[in-house]
């Protein structure tokens, strides 16, 4: 069975840190592209941060460049996102999903993981 698994999710205080998992089980996700995406209560979902499978090439929405990071390690077959000086509007329920296209910049992805929530309040 293909699946993904977010873990990591937590209640933090503004300015805090985060890192958030995404496992696959079922498929070698280092031929994937992989993709975070975040959806808050009353929001439409939005791609944070992606990773491309072919060149390594990550790519982040204006509202998080500097303080997230993507990275994916083959070995443990799970791409992580570090998450740094959170903030309040970075509330939200975090999803990863996997893509077989060579870049993350595509419009549908194959796999979705069930979400982690990610709380930042004081």
């Amino acid at each position: 069975q293909l699946q993904l698994v977010e873990s990591g999710g937590g209640l933090v205080q503004p300015g805090g840190s985060l890192r958030l998992s995404c496992a696959a089980s079922g498929f070698t996700l280092g031929y994937y592209s992989i993709g975070w995406f975040r959806q808050a209560p009353g929001k439409e979902r939005e791609g944070v941060s992606c990773i491309s499978s072919s060149d390594g090439v990550t790519h982040y929405v204006d509202s998080v460049k500097g303080r997230f990071t993507i990275s994916r390690d083959n070995a443990k077959n799970t791409v992580y996102m570090h998450l740094n000086t959170l903030k309040p509007e970075d509330t939200a329920v975090y999803y990863c999903a996997a893509s077989i296209a060579p870049t993350c910049l595509v419009r549908d992805y194959d796999y979705w993981g069930q979400g982690t929530q990610v709380t930042v309040s004081s």
